[in-house]
């Protein structure tokens, strides 16, 4: 039950990295390269800056509306 749990948080994670690279880049080109490293670039925008002031609960929310 444990790695069936972490692999859904991992999916999960990817896909919210995807949202916030789509979200500020809107290109193809960087969403594939995104998507291949997305690890790398979540742990960029937290230390950048990108996510604070609400940004992190904004991004998803603006698919939705």
């Amino acid at each position: 039950m444990r790695n069936r749990d972490s692999g859904i948080l991992y999916a999960v994670l990817g896909l919210y990295t995807l949202m916030i690279s789509w979200y500020y880049n809107h290109s193809i080109v960087l969403l594939v390269i995104h998507w291949i490293f997305w690890p790398v670039y979540l742990v960029y925008e937290l230390l950048v800056g990108h996510l604070a002031h609400d940004m992190w609960k904004t991004i998803p929310q603006s698919y939705f509306k």
